[in-house]
Parts: C-alpha cells; sequence; structure tokens
C-alpha cells in the first residue's frame, strides 16, 4: 500500500511540475505552424511598450489552405469550434515567432473573434470557445482574456473565422 502511494505521489508530482506553454502543446500533439506572408500592406504584429497588436489570422493549415464556410449555413457549432481552435494555433505561431518563447507572455489581454455567420445564427460565443480553450490549454491562467464574439456576414477568403487579440509581454 505505501508503495502505491508513493508512486501516485510521484506521478502527481511528475504532472504538475510546470511545463512551458511549447511542452504542453507539444503533449497534446499540437505543432505550430510555419507563418504565412501577410497578403497585403500589413504586418502579423505591432509592439509598442509592452503590448503586442496582432493582425487577424483565420484557421489556415499547414499548406495555407483555410477552413471556409459560413455557421449556420454550411458549419456545425463543432466545426467552427476546430476552426477558432487552429486559429489560436495559428496566433501562437505568430507569438513563438516575435518572442521567442511563448513563456514570455504575461497575460493575453484581449480577443476579437470574428464569426462568418448567416443572419440566424447567434452561437458566436460557442464558435470562440475553441480559441480560447486552447488559449487557456496552453498559457493557463496567462491565457484567459477579455473577449468579443461578433457574427458577420462575410470574412476574407471565405474563412469560417478571424481572430485579432492583444498580448501583454514581460519587460
Amino acid at each position: 500500500m505505501k508503495k502505491i502511494i508513493l508512486l501516485i505521489s510521484i506521478l502527481f508530482v511528475k504532472t504538475t511540475i510546470a511545463q512551458t506553454p511549447e511542452e504542453k502543446l507539444a503533449a497534446a500533439g499540437i505543432l505550430l505552424p510555419n507563418l504565412s506572408a501577410p497578403v497585403a500592406n500589413y504586418v502579423n504584429v505591432v509592439k509598442t511598450g509592452n503590448l503586442l497588436f496582432l493582425s487577424g489570422k483565420g484557421p489556415s493549415d499547414q499548406s495555407g489552405k483555410y477552413i471556409t464556410g459560413k455557421l449556420g449555413t454550411n458549419l456545425t457549432i463543432e466545426e467552427g469550434y476546430a476552426a477558432a481552435r487552429l486559429t489560436a494555433i495559428n496566433q501562437l505561431a505568430v507569438l513563438k515567432k516575435e518572442l521567442g518563447e511563448l513563456s514570455k507572455i504575461k497575460r493575453i489581454v484581449k480577443v476579437l473573434g470574428l464569426v462568418n455567420s448567416s443572419s440566424d445564427f447567434y452561437e458566436q460565443p460557442k464558435v470562440m470557445n475553441g480559441f480560447s480553450d486552447l488559449m487557456v490549454f496552453a498559457l493557463g491562467d496567462k491565457g484567459k482574456h477579455a473577449r468579443s464574439a461578433i457574427g458577420t456576414n462575410t470574412l476574407p477568403f471565405n474563412m469560417a473565422v478571424e481572430v485579432e487579440l492583444i498580448v501583454e509581454i514581460e519587460n
């Protein structure tokens, strides 16, 4: 019995040892993609003081193909959630490139999520939970943020979602 309690204690300590965000993502099988260049005359991120302002990104895979469609028409809430989650991965890639390591993030401050929606779709917050849940998974309490989830009738390239955010970084 003492051996079992010792083993459980060791496993508990091992699983609660702080992991870096990159380690958490890797353990979950999540790879941060290579970044695509902006499609127009803008940059992916602007730094001012200890704040980063990230341009809107959408749910593109490693090949650059977007999850497209309209929530309430041809995409389910679950598909929208997955699109928002993929967008979070892409925004984490922007942060990783800018900062070198995600542990330099002090806090995700504000998230603006735009959801490509039919006029009778009202579940934008459920879609955007895909983004928020991944941020909290990767960053813990530093990933908790203020958020707006807004429906729009169209997005560039017919993307399912687009997300921009403001991030506070360590000095």
